[in-house]
């Protein structure tokens, strides 16, 4: 099976054998971050035809490295960047760049519905304020680009637009449109209310499909462009996060993954639909999800993960250091990082800090104290500390919270952040080697029937590693998270 995962920064692709349950070639494309356009402060646009490049061109590594026929090619499966929004027209052409995950123009509109609408209907029924969601930049489009608005034959999200570019065939799935807030849960249908309030016609919403099912067959145009043989199934689609879960194999309630790529997200699994009052997290439909045993996934996302580690190498250390060198430089400093501390909030609005955008900040440097390493640990820490303001809010919301499940990549690589990451929230971590391009890969097995159950998807998933919080050094993770709780209070 093939896995494709069209993230923000690149797009990667696994080949996993079905039989064994592993990987038999992975690769990823572009080498160096996909650019992010950002016109004006809190923009953030991509070009969705730079993505179908990527896919292209990442699979083509994969096969000619690895010598992978493409006739034993048996479905594939779309892992996605969240709450893109694409537009195309009747020719199925895209008619503007997508408006991304962490793009913040919305954010007025959807606090606006969300005054209008009132808290009962919004979170009742979409269980999350209309916020900085696809709905919302749709609407954005509609009062600020009437003309293009009038174009639109279709809205997707960016799964689907790779999806459709693969079958010919615009569809959404229901836990695309609960993670767009278009969605009613109550009601178990379009969110129509929420669609009425924005003046959007529900006929520019795809039809959907069950995650795992057969969304179409590659077309013989796209077989060409990518090499592969006409017919293959197109299997499974879920957007990045619900889709890194279901790579852990965590699908039941009190289950819970976190990742900390460009954006840092702990997502937990409920059998209720719940919800915070203040919308600071956010619930959507999982992608096990069924009207017999009901699914829900609650999101905590952190904007500044990984892009503030990214700035931080470009900014701070040596032009020719590595993430390696960062993570040694940093575990000199102390557990504190010596009074130093990073506010991680400089991408845009935050939902964990109620849409505010209140940019990043670095207090406490002593000039004759503090050098490099003092900086690049409070990165680290203060990345970890908020994650830990979000996993609180979903503990207040009755999350049973014992374990968390993570892929080996990204910060999680970082033996600081993953000391700090365990005894900061007290939740012992299981690293996987494992990622979003593997999950989507098994979700095309389940959804092509190549696996009988979830049980057999994931016969070749291990663990590599296990952080358990210590003990000896919680307490003074503790005081220095006091101290960032301080330090940010100061700056809302």
């Amino acid at each position: 099976m093939l896995g494709f995962d069209i993230g923000s920064s690149s797009v990667k692709v696994t080949a996993l054998d079905a039989e064994s349950g592993v990987v038999a070639g992975a690769a990823a494309s572009p080498k160096q971050e996909m650019p992010i356009s950002s016109e004006k402060p809190g923009w953030a646009e991509q070009d969705p035809e730079m993505w179908w490049t990527h896919v292209k061109n990442a699979l083509a590594e994969v096969i000619s490295r690895y010598n992978i026929g493409k006739d034993q090619i048996l479905a594939v499966g779309i892992s996605y960047q969240m709450h893109g929004l694409v537009l195309v027209d009747k020719n199925l052409k895209v008619l503007r760049p997508s408006i991304i995950w962490c793009d913040s123009r919305a954010v007025e509109i959807g606090n606006r519905a969300f005054q209008d609408l009132g808290m009962e209907y919004c979170l009742g029924h979409c269980l999350n304020s209309p916020g900085n969601f696809t709905a919302s930049k749709l609407k954005w489009v509609k009062d600020n680009e009437p003309s293009l608005y009038g174009k639109i034959y279709k809205m997707m999200l960016p799964g689907d637009y790779i999806a459709m570019r693969m079958t010919g065939m615009v569809q959404t799935t229901v836990s695309g449109l609960s993670e767009g807030i278009m969605w009613d849960f109550k009601e178990n249908k379009i969110s129509g209310r929420l669609l009425d309030y924005y003046g959007i016609d529900p006929s520019l919403l795809p039809p959907t499909v069950p995650t795992f099912s057969i969304h179409g067959e590659l077309t013989r145009q796209a077989a060409n462009e990518l090499g592969l043989t006409p017919g293959i199934k197109i299997s499974y689609r879920a957007g990045d996060q619900p889709n890194n879960a279901f790579s852990l194999n965590v699908l039941e309630p009190g289950e819970v993954a976190a990742t900390a790529g460009t954006s840092g997200v702990v997502y937990g699994i409920t059998g209720q639909p719940s919800y915070d009052e203040k919308s600071r997290v956010n619930a959507f439909v999982h992608v096990n999800h069924s009207e017999a045993v009901r699914r829900y996934g609650v999101l905590m996302c952190l904007n500044g993960t990984g892009i503030l580690n990214s700035w931080l190498k470009r900014n701070v250390v040596a032009s020719d250091a590595g993430y390696d060198e960062m993570n040694r430089l940093a575990a000199k400093a102390p557990i504190g990082s010596g009074g130093v501390m990073v506010l991680p909030f400089g991408n845009g609005a935050e939902r964990i800090l109620e849409n505010k955008e209140i940019g990043s900040v670095v207090g406490g440097i002593n000039f004759n104290i503090h050098d490099q390493s003092h900086l690049l640990r409070a990165g680290q820490e203060g990345i970890v500390f908020a994650l830990n303001y979000g996993f609180n809010i979903m503990k207040q919301m009755d999350l049973q919270i014992s374990k968390v499940k993570a892929g080996e990549a990204n910060m999680f690589l970082s033996p600081v952040f993953r000391e700090a990451f365990a005894c900061v929230t007290g939740a012992p971590v299981e690293l996987y080697n494992t990622d979003g391009s593997q999950g989507a890969a098994r979700g095309a097995g389940v959804g092509a029937g190549i696996y009988s159950s979830f049980k057999d998807a994931f016969s070749g998933l291990k663990a590599v590693k296990s952080v358990e919080p210590d003990v000896q050094k919680q307490e003074q993770y503790k005081e220095a998270y006091e101290k960032w709780l301080q330090f940010l209070k100061m700056h809302l």
